[in-house]
């Protein structure tokens, strides 16, 4: 590949990183938060769920999720079900004409062939190189003429104080998870978490939220995810460590069929210092939310149907 080649990706890479922080910027800043969709209100017949290729029955991971989540809502898509022009083709139907695709992307890593030379010259190891590929896909609420059994699942509703399918969440990671006290928190030199019961919160449903939010920090601690949990209140470090955990909780959230919610709106300011002054951030966050829903979904008891499919392996790697 030639240099020209090399600086054109580089380019077209920097742009999509740009493009993708900049309307994750203008979200927060008209006072919306991407990972938690307005399901509730005006985009009530959008399901709320993980974005899923109907084809594949691979769940979409990272900063595609918030990207599909966002379509979803703004076009009042009931599903969270997408196909590419050619599974829809594959599976028997089409595209309808006129329609207009959401574009998303795929992350891995390779190596130039000149950086291949050089290593061979030198006798060094190759460095390969992060790229992201854009694609279009398509919801199949767009499409006409696909078979009955790619419509979506509604899960069941949460059946008492504390859904079984969290309980046996939290049971089967194995963190050590407290109830008590009236803060919710995570101590990463103990390794434990602590959230108030059920009980003391407005509406129940909310202990849910927390408890993913605080089990997302939990899932950076050096036995687990290695994440750096190190940032004091108030830095940049701990600023995008709460947002890793906000998203997280989404993710898991939607995987349950839980409607997400912001648990803090106040570290809005931090966010945006975070993503403005480096246009990857929201990318490696969405990812590394991602992984820890990964994680923390990988431990459901095989029993309980969720689509814990987050993380393609590839684009674990983005950014």
């Amino acid at each position: 590949m030639s240099v020209r080649t090399n600086r054109a990706h580089a380019a077209d890479r920097s742009n999509l990183y740009d493009e993708i922080t900049n309307k994750i910027i203008a979200e927060l800043e008209a006072g919306r938060f991407p990972w938690v969709q307005p399901w509730g209100t005006a985009a009530a017949k959008t399901s709320v769920a993980l974005p899923t290729n109907a084809s594949t029955h691979r769940t979409y991971s990272g900063i595609n999720v918030l990207i599909l989540w966002g379509a979803a809502v703004e076009r009042g898509f009931p599903t969270q079900r997408w196909v590419t022009y050619r599974q829809a083709v594959a599976l028997g139907g089409s595209v309808r004409r006129g329609e207009r695709g959401t574009t998303v992307v795929y992350a891995n890593r390779f190596v130039p062939d000149d950086e291949k030379k050089r290593a061979r010259e030198t006798g060094e190891n190759a460095q390969a190189m992060p790229f992201l590929k854009r694609f279009t896909v398509f919801n199949i609420e767009q499409c006409d003429g696909l078979p009955d059994e790619v419509a979506p699942l509604s899960p069941p509703p949460p059946a008492s104080l504390i859904e079984p399918r969290v309980e046996a969440l939290i049971k089967a990671t194995g963190i050590d998870f407290r109830i008590g006290g009236d803060r919710a928190f995570y101590m990463p030199p103990y390794d434990y978490v602590q959230v108030p019961p059920p009980q003391a919160f407005f509406e129940p449903i909310d202990w849910h939220r927390t408890a993913l939010h605080e089990l997302g920090h939990a899932t950076g601690h050096s036995s687990r995810l290695a994440r750096d949990l190190s940032g004091s209140f108030g830095s940049r470090g701990y600023a995008f460590e709460e947002l890793v955990a906000e998203i997280n909780a989404a993710f898991c959230c939607a995987a349950l069929g839980i409607v997400p919610t912001v648990r803090h709106s106040d570290y809005v300011g931090s966010w945006l210092e975070v993503l403005r002054k480096d246009s990857r951030a929201i990318v490696r966050a969405a990812s590394r939310a991602s992984k820890a829903a990964e994680w923390l979904l990988g431990h459901l008891p095989e029993e309980i149907n969720v689509s814990v499919g987050l993380s393609t392996g590839n684009e674990r790697r983005a950014a």
